[in-house]
């Protein structure tokens, strides 16, 4: 079986180095906290092209976290997309506000800027774009908008570990960036771990405070906040994955090339680049008319797929008492009815690439 993802071929690959952090961190018994953590912190914040950045213990939290350094809570909206994981969306009312989804580009299957503005209220605060699939999203629409509207911008940049816009990375546009380090992403830990990246050190600060306890010091804490750190062990793994970031997202870019090529034609809609987009290809989905029969297919020839994501956000239960659940988002909801991805993962065999494409088309 052609898995969607492997992940221990990717140990494999680097298991030497791995297990020697591993080791160190348990020699040094730096659990929670230390030097791993701060080295990471510094390395990635590099990576993204950004000043500042502080661990945390997963994706959701980097969200929630900043959301709540920047004042924004309860009776505040939030404009964000409605095809994405619900992290995104969790975050926003985790913090008190309220999430309002507007609709996707169709060619993209992004946020589409021009529809921004006509959602924007008197209690609109902040924009949350997604870079999904490692696509990322119209950062210089988004941000000229923000600007005229006093907007903040958080970027939920957990599929989009490496990806440029215009040449920036991704992560570097908003006041913020949000990064989660499960381990089926580009840049994935041992279990969860989360980032939060930006230029604005005090920012960085409060919400370094506020994931762990609210303290300033041992036993003074400044305000009531959460227990969300990154831990050493994770952190040990995360500098190890991040040297070889790069050349995984190379490969990925390889392989989604060649599927790219060898499926026009084929009957599938394919990904859409914008001219101004170096996308990492966190996921590569195509459209289907009729997606169950292709799944079905492909799984009975040995090859593994997935569906992201297949119930919108705002059709899901939890959203019910929005009373959102009537709006129409043509695009999100025409997507979502249509989307497979196909394997993609850095270690896939030129062999199984042409498996996946035969399989596709006879």
């Amino acid at each position: 079986m052609i898995q969607l993802v492997d992940l221990f071929q990717q140990y494999q690959s680097i298991r030497f180095e791995i297990d020697t952090a591993i080791q160190s961190t348990i020699d040094a018994s730096a659990f929670v906290g230390g030097k791993e953590v701060k080295e990471f912190e510094s390395e990635f914040a590099n990576y993204c092209e950004t000043s500042a950045c502080v661990g945390v213990a997963n994706g959701t939290d980097a969200i929630h976290l900043t959301l709540r350094a920047l004042g924004i809570g309860k009776g505040d909206e939030v404009i964000t997309v409605a095809h994405t994981f619900i992290a995104t969306s969790e975050a926003i009312s985790m913090s008190g506000a309220r999430p309002v989804f507007i609709d996707i580009s169709e060619d993209s299957m992004l946020m589409d800027p021009a529809l921004i503005e006509p959602a924007i209220t008197s209690r609109t605060k902040a924009i949350i774009p997604v870079h999904l699939y490692g696509q990322p999203c119209d950062m210089d629409a988004i941000m000229r908008i923000a600007e005229r509207h006093g907007l903040r911008v958080i970027e939920d940049a957990a599929q989009a570990h490496g990806a440029r816009w215009r040449g920036r990375r991704a992560g570097s546009f908003g006041d913020a960036a949000c990064f989660s380090f499960y381990p089926g992403k580009n840049l994935g830990a041992f279990g969860d771990a989360g980032a939060v990246v930006s230029n604005d050190p005090i920012l960085i600060e409060q919400v370094r405070i506020l994931a762990d306890h609210g303290r300033v010091e041992k036993y003074m804490h400044k305000i009531e906040g959460v227990n969300s750190r990154l831990d050493g062990m994770q952190a040990a793994i995360l500098r190890v994955k991040l040297r070889h970031l790069d050349d995984w997202n190379q490969a990925r870019r390889r392989h989604a090339d060649f599927y790219l090529d060898a499926l026009q034609g084929g009957g599938l809609e394919l990904p859409v680049i914008a001219k101004d987009a170096e996308p990492v290809w966190h996921l590569f989905v195509v459209r289907a008319a009729d997606r169950e029969a292709l799944r079905a297919s492909l799984n009975n020839k040995g090859i593994a797929t997935g569906i992201h994501y297949p119930v919108p956000l705002h059709l899901q239960p939890a959203y019910q008492h929005h009373e959102i659940a009537d709006q129409k988002l043509v695009q999100t909801e025409r997507v979502a009815a249509k989307v497979l991805s196909l394997p993609m993962y850095p270690e896939l065999t030129s062999a199984q690439l042409e498996k996946v494409v035969g399989a596709l088309i006879p």
